[in-house]
């Protein structure tokens, strides 16, 4: 597949932005002779000081190396990109968007594969489809999530029917949800008025459906009979009146006990947990005729070193440690693990509200999602989004196969 660096726009931003934050270029040596590790990180604030004492810890533990914490906050795509433009990227970075920066990041399997069988083999096997391009790793996953189904247990019970469970279908759902809106007045299921297209594309592969094919077509496969399902189903429900498209994404809704299901990550489950929040967490439900089970999107989170780097030996020690049992069980809490060992001393899978997403985990393996097979996906991704609105916003709701063959023949 052909990708080019989007990130390579740098190169004439570099002239005029001379890479704020990063300074003149150095030799990788700090005043008392370690080498020294720049880190760049997407967090602020709280996330921030939390990683710098992680940072703290690793630096305490080595005499040769000096990890230095760069927090670049809203500004890292553009420092990020600009330090590629110009050559002088950290030496290690987080990383999510691999189809727009793989050009400026070094291959790591040689560096795994050294370590032995048992250190990639501790990963999910799903993680590293979000973490690779074109058959090459350039992330370690650092943290995950994907969806879920909430359900509002009070609600159901005031409407006298049976929980959601891991076997249920699309139908199921609206059959709850009907039920819910008839006998408590609230909506049964609320999802995204506008939703992110890179989330929305896992109802679609769910149904045997997908944004594309392999080359990139649209037309065919955005459009197609499966895919018109989808979006029709989600559309009808809304239109009957027992779901609601939100502004956001449903989670203020589902704390204010105003709906009684929604999917949604894992981002949620501490503030529900912290409201005292009477909730239960299942499997996204099936479509009913699908040729397998339901499907999940990854959020998902790497660590990756520069293919500039001129420290990769340090670098690679440090993405160890930030990737090692030790970090994982510092981060539980922000984010759910992903090695294995670590869910199982942790007891992950004895908490009910976890469960779901380690099996959507599971059973999600194998998808590519579009915005690693489009080359100009930021841009699709936008207009996507309007048609997606068009489709669901209540003053609009159009015509669902009108508003997606228009969206495939762009």
């Amino acid at each position: 597949m052909k990708k080019k660096l989007v990130a390579m726009l740098a190169l004439t931003m570099a002239a005029t932005l001379a890479f704020t934050g990063c300074g003149k270029k150095e030799d990788g040596k700090t005043a008392d002779g370690k080498t020294k590790v720049r880190f760049a990180s997407w967090d602020t604030a709280e996330d921030a000081d939390a990683q710098q004492a992680m940072v703290d810890k690793f630096n305490e533990q080595h005499d040769d190396i000096e990890v230095v914490l760069e927090a670049y906050g809203g500004e890292f795509d553009t420092k990020i990109a600009a330090g590629m433009g110009a050559k002088d990227t950290p030496d290690v970075m987080y990383m999510w968007n691999y189809p727009a920066y793989a050009g400026g990041l070094e291959p790591l399997d040689s560096y795994m594969e050294e370590e032995g069988e048992g250190y990639k083999d501790n990963f999910y096997e799903t993680l590293w489809d979000y973490n690779s391009l074109d058959g090459k790793v350039y992330g370690i996953p650092i943290g995950f999530t994907t969806h879920a189904l909430f359900y509002n247990k009070d609600i159901f019970a005031e409407a006298g029917i049976d929980e959601p469970t891991n076997d249920w279908t699309w139908d199921d759902v609206k059959e709850a949800a009907k039920a819910i809106e008839s006998k408590t007045g609230k909506k049964g299921f609320s999802f995204q008025m506008k939703p992110d297209p890179y989330d929305y594309e896992m109802y679609l592969w769910s149904n045997d459906a997908a944004y594309c094919d392999e080359e990139g077509n649209l037309d065919g496969n955005l459009n197609s009979d499966k895919s018109k399902e989808v979006f029709q189903m989600f559309q009808d429900m809304a239109k009957e009146g027992y779901a609601v498209a939100t502004e956001k994404s449903g989670t203020d809704e589902f704390r204010a006990g105003s709906t009684g299901m929604y999917v949604y990550g894992s981002w949620s489950i501490n503030s529900f947990n912290e409201d005292g929040l009477n909730y239960g967490v299942v499997d996204i439900p099936a479509f009913k005729g699908a040729s397998h089970d339901s499907v999940s999107i990854l959020s998902s989170s790497g660590i990756s070193m520069s293919a500039d780097s001129k420290n990769k030996e340090a670098a690679w020690e440090f993405i160890k440690f930030w990737t090692s049992e030790e970090m994982n069980k510092e981060r539980i809490g922000r984010e759910l693990p992903v090695l294995k060992t670590v869910v199982e001393t942790e007891g992950i899978m004895e908490q009910p509200e976890y469960v779901a997403f380690y099996t959507m985990l599971e059973q999600s393996s194998g998808y590519t999602p579009a915005s690693f097979i489009i080359d100009t996906w930021s841009e699709l991704s936008s207009d996507l989004s309007l048609s997606f609105e068009r489709v669901y916003n209540p003053s609009a709701l159009e015509d669902v196969s009108a508003v997606l063959d228009e969206a495939a023949a762009k």
